[in-house]
């Protein structure tokens, strides 16, 4: 686990149904007032998780800890979370400001109390004046905030976000996800959020919980999940990859800087790692966007390969190509095509790979 540092603590949980194994001891300490995402494949176990959290499917084994205390036993309603399902579970005989209103309905909030929270819940989710309206008169987006709204009325220590935005078009969810993220901060609210896109999850989050298999594969800030990734999954998980296999040669003490066999040629690497050593079979780990294209002519370059282009796509301000390099394939992303200019199939390339590339060892099968 990582420590006991945090308003919500997952400790060692497991569920199964069945013979199938969900989730495998998971363990997490999740920080007071941090945005955190479960990403991973479908069946991974990330909604189970977060049903666990929220009360609504009991652990087989393990404990969910908020504040400093066991909730496992606690129904729903009586945990301090609030949580938005995918399909935001409105009451579609409610106007919103009933739907807004209903858990302190339930609560016996007086009356007017009940309305000067709702109008202020309004005016945070951007629907002032609409409260009297049925909820079948609202786009999708509309129906959304009104879950959000709803979820926060009690104002729980933990927001639970169940793939919220996916029944949104793809230009409405990065709008709401702009959103739930300013939200999240103005209120300082500790929030979990599900969802299966990665790049979702890469642009709302603190940190991410990777989770494959039910069992955590990495947890880190987006930007060590996609530039250090832990393993050969989650390097091809999150965004596109090229994997290189290679075996090293030689590793300089005093800088660390190896010269790495491939199938493409030596391979000379600075990497982050000092664990390495002779003989070591490695894959580089190789972000199309962090390799360079050019024309097949110039003077010899350290890291440099020639090959042709196989295929390529074009996308207005990227070019991604696909480039066979004796035999293997490199993707490799170019930006701003009009000034690098547009390579053609069968058209002969140098491809540069960095001398930054993050590096893993070969794992055992």
């Amino acid at each position: 686990m990582q420590g006991n540092q945090g308003l919500l603590v997952l400790n060692d949980i497991h569920k199964s149904f069945g013979d199938l194994v969900v989730l495998n001891g998971v363990a997490a300490a999740i920080k007071r007032g941090e945005l955190i995402t479960f990403v991973g494949p479908s069946g991974c176990g990330k909604t189970t998780l977060l049903r666990i959290i929220g009360g609504f499917t009991k652990a087989d084994r393990g404990s969910v800890i908020l504040d400093g205390q066991a909730i496992d036993n606690k129904p729903p309603n009586e945990r301090d979370t609030g949580i938005v399902f995918q399909n935001y579970a409105l009451f579609p005989h409610l106007t919103v400001a009933q739907n807004i209103g209903y858990g302190l309905t339930i609560r016996r909030w007086r009356r007017d109390a009940i309305q000067e929270k709702v109008n202020d819940l309004l005016r945070l989710v951007k629907l002032e004046g609409l409260g009297n309206r049925s909820i079948e008169k609202l786009s999708g987006g509309q129906q959304q905030r009104v879950a959000l709204a709803r979820a926060l009325s009690l104002e729980p220590k933990v927001l639970l976000l169940d793939e919220p935005l996916s029944n949104l078009d793809a230009n409405l969810r990065l709008v709401m996800r702009g959103e739930i993220r300013k939200l999240q901060e103005r209120l300082k609210i500790t929030t979990v959020f599900v969802t299966h896109d990665q790049y979702e999850a890469m642009s709302i989050s603190d940190r991410i919980i990777v989770l494959n298999n039910g069992v955590i594969q990495q947890i880190g800030s987006p930007t060590e999940i996609y530039e250090h990734p832990a393993n050969e999954f989650i390097a091809s998980f999150v965004g596109y990859v090229n994997f290189l296999e290679g075996k090293i040669d030689t590793v300089e003490k005093e800088t660390g800087i190896s010269s790495i066999s491939t199938q493409f040629g030596k391979v000379k690497i600075t990497p982050q790692r000092r664990d390495l050593k002779r003989e070591d079979e490695v894959l580089l780990v190789i972000r199309p966007e962090t390799v360079s294209l050019s024309s097949h002519k110039g003077a010899p370059k350290a890291n440099t390969f020639h090959g042709y282009v196989e295929s390529f796509m074009y996308a207005g301000s990227l070019v991604k190509y696909v480039v066979d390099i004796a035999g293997g394939k490199m993707i490799v992303d170019q930006h701003n095509p009009r000034d690098a200019g547009l390579f053609r199939e069968k058209d002969k390339v140098a491809v540069t790979l960095p001398r930054n590339l993050h590096i893993l060892k070969r794992e055992s099968h």
